[in-house]
């Protein structure tokens, strides 16, 4: 399907469930996903704001921060259907396309795939097990969008996914269903406690060609747990003001920190610490793991040794803080060394030397696992 028109919905505090309401021209049921039995996640302060925001409203904030809690990474809708159809009409905040960029990237679209900046992908399949169907397709520039995800001949119960866009904002997302469909909440979370990660452009979701391969949301597939992406294009820089905001999430079930690729050394030494303790005044035993920075393609060139170095003294003050710390008795603090996620072959998993494809994405998915695995449940 292409653009169209959408009948959007106001999000108000109070949804309708699901099955009081009849089928458009178009024959589909339009639900939103803030509405029961569907399940919302990644958007902490939605029960008090009402809208698809990563940060709360109305609290001081950088203004970098303020217009990237806009966008929507991290943000899930599930649920259980026996649906053949599914269609989603959204509301972008601002246009993706040749001749405009995202109000909150600093990526055009020859760098970040529009896929993946503003549009909404589906997987299928029960936790843990669940793969990736179809993602929104629709023209370059468009503000809102009408596209079919899946068009099926089979009526068995499915467990659905479906994942925001990583660096636009939504204003308004309506799921069209089948009218006689059936709709009902999805499988429990294994843990329903939320997995906060703060972070760059690189926890944001940059550069992944669809919003399914951010290595949080492949982390919440694989964990069957919920996340809060506060990833922060550029603006990883650890101000106190982010880190109240981040300490009035309602019971967190582990912090991750990794923003060493905007701070850098002088920036972590002046701000970590004190991030920590702003979080520790509410989550006194909350897991916090810091995380170093991946390493980037230039290290590869052995005639360019100063970036090997400046991210090893970077690890090095990191780990030391945490021990530090670990000493004075917060053994809840923990660290890891980010420089081994993306493995020998490191240099071949960005677009630009930085900035993680797909594969880079997966592997840093597949080193965090096993350590959030023991955080979380051990």
């Amino acid at each position: 399907m292409g653009t169209g028109t959408a009948q959007h919905t106001h999000i108000t505090k109070r949804g309708r469930h699901a099955g009081t309401r009849q089928a458009t021209e178009d024959g589909l049921v339009w639900y939103a996903p803030h509405e029961k039995p569907f399940k919302l996640a990644g958007f902490n302060w939605f029960h008090r704001d009402h809208v698809y925001r990563r940060l709360p409203v109305n609290v001081p904030l950088p203004p970098a921060i303020e217009r990237l809690a806009w966008c929507c990474a991290g943000g899930q809708v599930r649920f259980t259907s026996d649906t053949d159809k599914l269609v989603v009409k959204a509301k972008l905040r601002e246009p993706f396309g040749l001749d405009c960029v995202p109000f909150a990237s600093p990526y055009g679209p020859e760098h970040m795939p529009q896929t993946g900046a503003s549009g909404f992908d589906l997987y299928l399949g029960p936790p843990g097990a669940a793969c990736f169907h179809a993602v929104t397709r629709f023209p370059s520039g468009a503000g809102e969008y009408c596209c079919q995800l899946l068009n099926r001949t089979g009526r068995e119960p499915l467990d659905f996914t479906l994942n925001f866009p990583l660096f636009n904002g939504v204003d308004e997302i309506l799921i069209g269903l089948n009218p006689d469909a059936s709709v009902r909440p999805p499988p429990a979370y294994r843990l329903d406690q939320p997995v906060v990660v703060y972070g760059t452009s690189i926890t944001h979701g940059g550069c992944a060609s669809r919003p399914g391969s951010c290595y949080t949301n492949i982390l919440s597939r694989r964990l069957n747990v919920p996340f809060v992406n506060l990833g922060f294009s550029g603006s990883g820089n650890g101000e106190p003001e982010v880190a109240k905001a981040i300490a009035s999430v309602r019971n967190p079930a582990l912090f991750v920190l990794d923003y060493e690729a905007n701070s850098g050394l002088d920036g972590l030494t002046k701000t970590l610490a004190n991030f920590i303790a702003i979080l520790r005044t509410r989550h006194k035993q909350t897991p916090i793991l810091v995380v170093s920075k991946v390493r980037f393609a230039p290290e590869a060139l052995k005639s360019e040794p100063d970036s090997q170095r400046a991210r090893e003294k970077c690890k090095a003050f990191q780990k030391g803080l945490v021990l530090k710390l670990r000493a004075a008795g917060d053994t809840h603090l923990h660290f890891l060394d980010g420089s081994t996620l993306l493995g020998k072959n490191y240099h071949e998993c960005s677009v630009d030397g930085t900035h993680p494809t797909d594969q880079g994405f997966f592997k840093i998915a597949d080193g965090l696992h096993p350590i959030l695995e023991k955080l979380l449940f051990a």
